[in-house]
């Protein structure tokens, strides 16, 4: 088995006319009883199994092509070829066909092809009649060969009479001479009749005949005559462009004379399929199958032979990642190996494996890291492209390596942080080099494509190292963009090297404090887009609408991870401050994400969003959209209409208690009524539970109801506030053993809001950095205020004269005095009202009218 004379690769014809690799083995011409007669067996090297077992069929057409193919057809649709590494194990099986066929080994073709009707007509025809007689190869003779040439190519028996007549008196190279006579004697209908000729030899479809045609010292001939199209007014200039304007870089010196000879043929040949011959019609598709073949095992053996030269390989890259070589060489290095990996895609699966195993071993990846961080911008896209093909065939061996190399490097310096990097850099407008990085990035993120075995799961061991090592890096242009700490803006801009326009720049202060008894139309619900950082430059908000499409596709796949991220970061709120940008893409794609979370009936997720009032600024959007009816009107009722159809009552308690009276005018849709109808069907239910209690366990010593524990709840957030005079979060529960919520989420919302309220003693209090509030007064003029899109709820004041009107320790704190509402943050200041507050007739305040 180890005569390398017999060794082949058996490839099939697939539906799109591509052939697929089947394997690598040994073939053998031996007798099988089963399928009684001589059968070609070919035995797989790796493990010896049966890749193919085909009887050799007396009437079967066999075609040999290139000294080392034979193809043939079993079925209607099948076709089988063999490629064999070395001439002499081709001539040796060959040999054995025509024996078992009857035919001398000398033929290219043991058969005829023929189909049922031309069998009729051969039968009739004269014996005589089985080569055709070609006209003498003259000048006045061209328009008879053209007659004839285009003649035949409806008759698959006369299409093979002419190829063999072709081949055998060398009929073609003779053709080639008089289309230099007429160039030279500017014979214009001769040279027409000659580019009929040539494109009709194509057309044949025959190997030996384009081994001829696209030889060294034929195909700029060839290519000559193809040039005077008589459709053309002018001639095209093929010669030219493939002479002179193409040239061959050869980025290391190629010492293989067949290696050069072979990329020289190929790419002349692509050219002739590509750009010189019409795209063929539906009845000509077929005409092209062998030049496509042709084409195809070109590529396929020059992958091969470079492949194995791992000294020409080692070279390249040698020259690649060394910081000595010019940038018009490291261009060129970077092109090659663009076009290397795009032969590739000839290989068959098993053999594209081989192929980037062997460039990962030389260091493919770590050469890519430093190619793609550089400023040439072509180096860089083509490193682009490099790094798809790697992913696509493998994203696994790209995870592993990014993870080994996370335990060695810093997180700046990381290949995904590069390509992160990469695509927030992106200076197309469009964004076309974000949007191809965008998808790869999605493509190594997608725990669908990870392997799990019994040591190791690269699902939990992948997601774990991007969020800690790489997600911070992908979401700084949102936090960025959503936030009014300009350090960190400025911090952000040096360290990644790119400039944004804010058109939206953050309010820091204003002009006025508001007074206690009115409230600033500023700070009224449906007119605060000029306190809200929005990104209105359009790259900007594109680069932001990416992003936001990674951040939804992982909390659709990632569960836990994205879960703990998005409370850490308090990440929903500052997307949401997008719903205010004048890009209407960019508001549906935060509702989007918003959409998501909701879809996932999280009860983790419903407690963050209705504990974070973050219903609001969706609510706020639909508001300011008006009567307009548009793809974002519709977006925010399907939101809502999903938590009507899905009943996630704990939502629907929140908006009918919450946003009803703003909602209940719209009147074109039955969903906030429905809501409505949700919510007291369910109020009613409870009820009836309650009274089915016996009275004795209603009492609040042995039941403790919800009213009870919010007091319970309340006590103890006052409890810490006495204990640490610190901000801290109000609304959220204490996190119990079964909840996901993460332990530093607390305290991180501790820091971040004591921070801000030390500048905002006299400002409205904003929940967060881009936040903003329904506004609550004790004002009936403001309540009536002059916007019609704002919602104001009610507050029956504590004290008659106003003296103390601040109302503190409730799921949505109330402070009249700042004009402002505020959602998670107790400010110490208030402690003095607790008081006033157990006075209070409602704990959660309703939306007036």
């Amino acid at each position: 088995m180890s005569d390398t004379r017999r060794r082949v690769k058996v490839y099939t014809l697939n539906e799109d006319r591509q052939w697929d690799d089947r394997g690598t083995g040994h073939v053998s011409s031996t007798y099988v009883e089963e399928l009684k007669g001589m059968s070609l067996l070919v035995r797989a090297e790796s493990d010896g199994s049966l890749l193919l077992e085909s009887k050799i069929n007396p009437n079967t057409a066999y075609q040999k092509q290139q000294d080392t193919l034979i193809v043939w057809s079993e079925a209607e649709n099948y076709d089988l070829a063999l490629s064999f590494q070395e001439k002499a194990g081709c001539d040796e099986i060959w040999e054995k066909i025509c024996q078992v066929q009857g035919k001398d080994p000398s033929v290219e073709v043991t058969q005829d092809l023929i189909d049922e009707s031309e069998e009729e007509r051969f039968e009739e025809m004269p014996e005589t009649s089985h080569l055709i007689d070609l006209p003498t190869c003259e000048l006045n003779k061209l328009e008879e060969i053209a007659d004839l040439v285009t003649s035949v190519l409806s008759s698959p028996i006369r299409r093979e009479k002419l190829a063999l007549a072709l081949e055998n008196e060398g009929y073609i190279k003779k053709l080639l001479q008089l289309f230099q006579a007429c160039e030279n004697l500017e014979n214009t209908e001769g040279l027409h009749h000659l580019y009929e000729i040539i494109r009709g030899i194509l057309f044949l479809n025959k190997a030996t005949l384009f081994e001829v045609m696209f030889s060294d010292e034929c195909i700029m001939d060839v290519v000559g005559c193809l040039e005077y199209d008589p459709a053309l007014a002018q001639p095209k200039r093929h010669r030219e462009f493939l002479t002179k304007t193409a040239k061959f870089k050869e980025v290391i010196p190629i010492t293989d004379s067949e290696l050069r000879q072979k990329i020289h043929q190929t790419y002349r040949v692509q050219y002739i399929q590509d750009i010189i011959l019409p795209t063929p019609s539906v009845f000509e598709e077929n005409f092209l199958s062998t030049l496509t073949s042709f084409i195809f095992f070109n590529k396929v053996e020059i992958v091969s032979m470079l492949q194995e030269d791992e000294k020409f390989l080692s070279e390249v890259f040698a020259q690649l990642t060394d910081e000595a070589t010019d940038d018009d060489k490291r261009r060129e290095l970077v092109n090659f190996f663009k076009e290397f990996c795009a032969f590739s895609q000839t290989l068959q699966p098993q053999n594209r494996d081989a192929f980037f195993k062997t460039l990962a071993k030389l260091g493919i990846l770590p050469a890519l890291e430093i190619v793609m961080g550089m400023d040439d911008l072509q180096v860089r896209s083509a490193a682009t492209d490099i790094f798809s093909y790697l992913v696509e065939f493998s994203p696994s061996m790209v995870r592993e390596f990014v993870m080994q190399e996370a335990q060695q490097s810093d997180d700046d310096i990381l290949l995904i942080n590069v390509v992160i990097e990469q695509m927030i850099c992106d200076t197309d407008p469009e964004l076309g080099g974000a949007v191809q990085l965008m998808g790869l990035l999605r493509t190594l993120i997608d725990p669908e494509n990870m392997l799990a075995t019994t040591n190791k799961t690269e699902k939990s061991e992948f997601l774990n190292f991007f969020y800690n090592h790489c997600m911070h890096v992908l979401t700084a242009p949102l936090l960025t963009n959503t936030s009014e700490d300009k350090c960190e803006k400025d911090f952000f801009l040096k360290h990644y090297r790119y400039s944004w326009s804010f058109i939206c720049t953050p309010s820091h202060s204003h002009s006025h404090s508001t007074p206690s008894s009115s409230i600033s139309q500023d700070n009224i619900v449906g007119s605060n887009k000029n306190n809200t950082i929005c990104p209105d430059n359009y790259q900007t908000a594109q680069l932001l609408a990416l992003i936001l499409e990674l951040l939804t596709f992982c909390v659709e796949h990632h569960t836990y991870h994205i879960k703990n991220y998005i409370m850490n970061k308090d990440l929903l709120r500052r997307v949401l401050v997008l719903m205010n940008s004048k890009h209407t893409f960019l508001a549906l794609c935060a509702l989007r994400f918003m959409r998501r979370i909701i879809g996932l009936k999280d009860e983790f997720y419903n407690r963050y969003i209705t504990k974070g009032n973050l219903f609001e600024p969706v609510i706020n959007a639909l508001l300011d959209n008006g009567t307009r009816y548009n793809l974002l009107n519709s977006a925010v009722i399907e939101l809502f209409e999903f938590i009507r159809v899905e009943d996630i009552k704990s939502l629907t308690a929140h908006i009918v208690e919450n946003f009803y009276k703003a909602l209940e005018s719209i009147e074109y849709v039955q969903t906030f009524k429905g809501l409505k109808t949700k919510y007291e069907q369910e109020k009613d239910r409870q009820n009836q539970k309650l009274n089915s209690v016996p009275s004795i366990l209603r009492s609040n010593r042995f039941r403790r109801d919800a009213k009870a524990l919010e007091e319970d709840e309340e006590m103890w957030f006052n409890e810490d506030e006495e204990e640490e005079g610190k901000a801290v979060v109000a609304p959220v529960e204490k996190p119990k053993p079964e909840d996901d919520f993460p332990d530093n989420y607390e305290k991180f919302m501790e820091t971040k809001k004591a921070k801000e309220s030390e500048d905002k003693e006299n400002l409205p209090k904003r929940t967060s950095p881009g936040g903003f509030k329904f506004t609550f007064s004790h004002s009936a003029s403001a309540a009536n205020g002059t916007n019609s899109k704002s919602v104001v709820a009610q507050i029956p004041p504590a004290t008659s004269n106003g003296s103390s009107s601040k109302t503190t320790n409730l799921p949505t704190s109330v402070t009249a005095t700042k004009g402002s509402l505020v959602g998670l943050v107790d400010y110490p200041d208030d402690e003095e009202e607790d008081e006033e507050e157990e006075s209070s007739p409602r704990k959660r305040p309703r939306l007036g009218s």
